[in-house]
């Protein structure tokens, strides 16, 4: 029998200790109270305009994320084991991107084979050499952590390229405490709404050397990309210039924004734009949303990006095997947390293990992210295995498999009532002079009954994730 650990409830009857408080209180409340509760934030979000743009939707329109109002708790001896995990994981990636761009260390010594790296897609080739401020790569980390078995945490990605959801956590939590003010005078919640201020002062920190009163920008694609909204959400919390590439320019070495006052210079930019489209005279020349001659400008350490360019090779699904062994190789350390067991369809045994349990699996594309472009085996057709079947033979190296885990759950408001659902959680690891980050992230919960899927882009939902102090 499969054993999914419920958040809640250690079994039936027997609420955990760390949510007595909580159950309690929603035990008090009336059906109809909870549902114009649920109503009123369904339009609070709706008046702010929090919604989630899903590409290939046939509607082609904005969507709401349907916002849960059953929160995800941890107690504090939980959540301290999980920063510190977090801590040493993306401490060792950036010491691993720092590395593969300059002696390659890891390469060399044979804990990953070069061909890994050097051929990847997400390898960049022009940053070989280039020393960038503090030696941060990954300045903003949203490393998602699924819990499964009896209880334990696993590391399912580490995003590292251009992660979003972080402006959903911060409005579900600002929703929580309109809606339920006494939740928050009766629980010690660790609070998360100085991320903004946190972020920008990391960003500020790794300006280049020299500024002491750094610009910072948040430059976005545009307003018909999926996460604009927390692009001009962020920019605004923080105070600084949201841009797109056409309102700054290269001149003397700098890189400037236009503005009512003239040029004015910028020193640190938090793209949420691909790496592809930064500059059109180093990556793809049909850019029309990056900033001609930015990379030099980078390559001088004149500016600096967050992320770097180049980061998305540690986040790889086909590097991610290998995140354990870079903790070892680079900290001397054993991983805190765990790795989900996957197996790399490049590898002769690992492939014909693949193909031969595909409707026990989970097998993902390297490169693929929100959901796309992945195979849950026991939630799929014959005819869906057997399609998937055939993309993976006709390119092995392109796939990584995985057991498909029972994730935990949750309690969750859907059509039926109170049932659980399944759920995921992404804390977002700020990097700069030191590793910070607020106490919780963004919870994922997969609303459709069984489904593992939980990303916003395939139809699943959010709820506000408590940090419980002592």
């Amino acid at each position: 029998m499969t054993i999914i650990f419920d958040e809640m409830y250690s079994d039936a009857a027997t609420v955990r200790p760390h949510y007595r408080e909580f159950a309690a209180w929603l035990s008090r409340q009336p059906p109809q109270a909870v549902e114009q509760k649920r109503a009123e934030a369904e339009l609070i979000f709706r008046r702010v305009g929090i919604t989630f743009a899903v590409y290939g939707d046939n509607a082609g329109k904005e969507r709401l994320i349907p916002f849960d109002i059953i929160p995800r708790i941890i107690d504090a001896d939980e959540w301290a084991g999980l920063q510190k995990g977090l801590v040493q994981r993306v401490t060792a990636l950036n010491l691993f991107l720092h590395d593969i761009y300059h002696e390659q260390r890891i390469l060399k010594e044979g804990i990953i084979p070069p061909e890994q790296i050097l051929q990847n897609a997400q390898y960049r080739a022009a940053m070989q050499g280039i020393e960038v401020a503090s030696d941060i790569y990954a300045h903003i980390a949203g490393v998602d952590i699924v819990r499964a078995g009896e209880g334990e945490f696993y590391v399912l990605e580490d995003n590292l390229r251009v992660p979003s959801g972080v402006s959903y956590m911060l409005e579900n939590r600002k929703m929580m405490m309109r809606l339920f003010p006494d939740l928050f005078e009766r629980n010690r919640i660790a609070p998360v709404e100085h991320y903004p201020d946190l972020l920008l002062d990391n960003l500020r920190s790794v300006a280049p050397q020299g500024i002491s009163d750094p610009t910072v920008v948040v430059m976005t694609p545009g307003m018909y990309n999926s996460a604009y909204f927390e692009h001009a959400f962020l920019a605004q919390q923080m105070g600084v210039a949201l841009v797109q590439g056409e309102d700054m320019f290269v001149a003397d070495n700098r890189v400037f924004m236009r503005t009512t006052n003239g040029p004015e210079r910028v020193d640190v930019i938090y793209r949420r734009i691909d790496d592809d489209y930064l500059d059109p005279l180093a990556f793809r020349a049909d850019s029309t949303l990056g900033v001609p001659g930015l990379l030099e400008v980078y390559r001088a350490g004149r500016v600096s990006l967050a992320n770097a360019i180049g980061a998305g090779v540690a986040d790889d699904k086909s590097i991610y095997p290998f995140v354990p062994d870079m903790i070892n190789f680079y900290l001397s350390e054993r991983p805190i947390l765990n790795n989900v067991p996957t197996y790399q369809c490049r590898k002769k045994e690992d492939l014909a293990f693949t193909l031969a349990h595909l409707s026990e699996l989970v097998v993902k594309e390297v490169h693929g992210a929100g959901g796309y472009g992945m195979l849950v085996g026991p939630a799929s057709s014959k005819a869906e295995i057997e399609a998937f079947r055939q993309r993976i033979v006709a390119r092995p190296e392109g796939y990584i498999a995985q057991p498909t885990l029972a994730l935990s759950t949750c309690p969750t408001f859907v059509d039926s009532g109170l049932a659980p659902r399944h759920l995921d959680l992404r804390p977002f690891v700020l990097s700069g002079k030191t590793v910070t980050m607020v106490p919780g992230g963004l919870t994922r919960v997969a609303l459709q009954e069984g489904s593992l899927v939980v990303n916003s882009s395939q139809g699943g939902g959010t709820k506000d994730t408590w940090i419980l102090e002592k």
